[in-house]
């Protein structure tokens, strides 16, 4: 049921940028269900193969795994933040997460970090997030330098697109997509939380939204609850000004990741009936900062079902690799060099395709469950993600594309959005 329908576009604005909204306007591909059964073997095929039957040792998704490619750096990180107490170092990791997931919009195929203490050469999300760790340890995003280790709005003020080339690395020879695009998204990250003291504090920290939390927790026995609708408000609220001032405005609020979709067009609507809500980024700093304040603080995040699958490439190309969902012929013009379907991604298509990658997701998850005879308690969806579908939608990639394990369509991005 599409319970905006009678909203004023006031009211519609603040529902499309709620987690509900994302699900209840997603319904809009067909897709193959007879190919819904490989999805669902191919991913517990996965599963078996990395974790056998303990499921319980399966991570959530989120922005950790990224940076512990090849060797563990986040937690030597917190070991040398020991004489801290834990809300500090708590602090320390989501200014981290935060920045860093901000930085991991797709770099492109052609892209690859080297990191000088190991030798290695690490490529996509974990080289963003191996790149963006040793600017973080350097003291780049902070304007104490006695303090290097934290993100604050005066040090990301001067960000200069200069500087975020020479620590990812770019150069002719190891381009980067969307640089101007992620360069700002960190300088509106900066005016962000300056403008939002109450939930960032005076010196404008990511990690300072602790403070906001606690005060909106309760203690249940000897463990400290904190809604989730509360930690959505920080990101979804605080961080708009992020977002680039091009995207859709409803009533004098900004929408962030919400796209008009021609397939939801009709005569006679009202405005925002063909828009869909993915806010892609911001359910992965979500992801991402649960983890950090569960893993650190050992507060729980409770109404976590709320969350949906994440409507990028690596999810959306398992469906779109495995045969769920195709494009009809003739929609999108081919790339001359990748022979690959080519669109920018707000094209009609790409928000389709990420549409019904949120729904199917759901379903995916669902399928995997009862085929290993468990609950949503057991394997919840932040793990399916983890273990399953985007680690899934990686390696069916090098299975079909070896050369540049890229996804099935070739996405111009800006840098804010995949």
């Amino acid at each position: 049921m599409n319970i905006s329908a009678a909203l004023t576009p006031e009211q519609k604005a603040v529902y499309l940028r709620t987690l509900p909204a994302v699900r209840e306007r997603c319904q809009l591909l067909d897709y193959h269900p007879e190919k819904e059964a490989e999805v669902t073997e191919f991913c517990v095929g996965i599963i078996q193969r990395d974790f056998g039957t303990n499921y319980h040792n399966i991570p959530p998704h989120g922005r950790w795994r990224h940076f512990d490619s090849g060797r563990e750096r986040v937690a030597p990180l917190l070991k040398s933040w020991k004489d801290l107490d834990a809300k500090e170092a708590c602090k320390r990791l989501i200014d981290l997460f935060v920045v860093s997931a901000l930085l991991d919009a797709g770099a492109g195929k052609d892209w690859a970090y080297t990191e000088e203490t190991s030798g290695q050469k690490i490529v996509r999300s974990e080289g963003l997030a191996t790149a963006s760790i040793h600017m973080f340890t350097s003291g780049v995003f902070s304007s104490n330098p006695g303090q290097p280790c934290q993100v604050d709005a005066e040090g990301l003020k001067s960000i200069t697109v200069e500087a975020i080339a020479q620590h990812f690395q770019v150069n002719q020879g190891n381009p980067m997509v969307g640089l101007d695009g992620r360069t700002a998204l960190l300088v509106n990250l900066s005016r962000a939380m300056t403008e939002s003291p109450k939930l960032f504090g005076s010196d404008g920290r990511p990690g300072n939204m602790l403070d906001f939390l606690e005060s909106e927790s309760k203690v249940s026995g000897s463990t400290r609850q904190v809604p989730l609708a509360a930690l959505w408000h920080v990101l979804i609220d605080g961080l708009n000004p992020v977002w680039p001032a091009s995207r859709a405005v409803l009533g004098g609020i900004p929408l962030g990741d919400v796209w008009p979709c021609s397939a939801l067009k009709q005569d006679g609507q009202s405005e925002g009936d063909d828009y869909v809500p993915f806010h892609k980024l911001t359910q992965w700093i979500t992801y991402s900062v649960i983890e950090a304040i569960e893993s650190v603080l050992k507060w729980e995040i409770v109404g976590r079902e709320d969350m949906t699958g994440l409507p990028e490439y690596r999810n959306g190309g398992l469906l779109m690799d495995l045969g769920v969902v195709t494009l009809k012929p003739g929609v999108l013009p081919i790339d001359p060099v990748s022979k690959l379907p080519k669109a920018a991604a707000t094209h009609p298509a790409i928000v389709e395709w990420r549409a019904m990658t949120v729904i199917m997701l759901d379903h995916i998850a669902d399928s995997i469950r009862a085929h290993l005879k468990l609950t949503p308690k057991d394997l919840n969806l932040a793990q399916v993600l983890e273990s399953a579908t985007w680690k899934g939608g990686r390696e069916i990639a090098k299975q079909k594309r070896p050369e540049s394990g890229g996804p099935p369509m070739e996405i111009e991005s800006d840098g804010t959005v995949f």
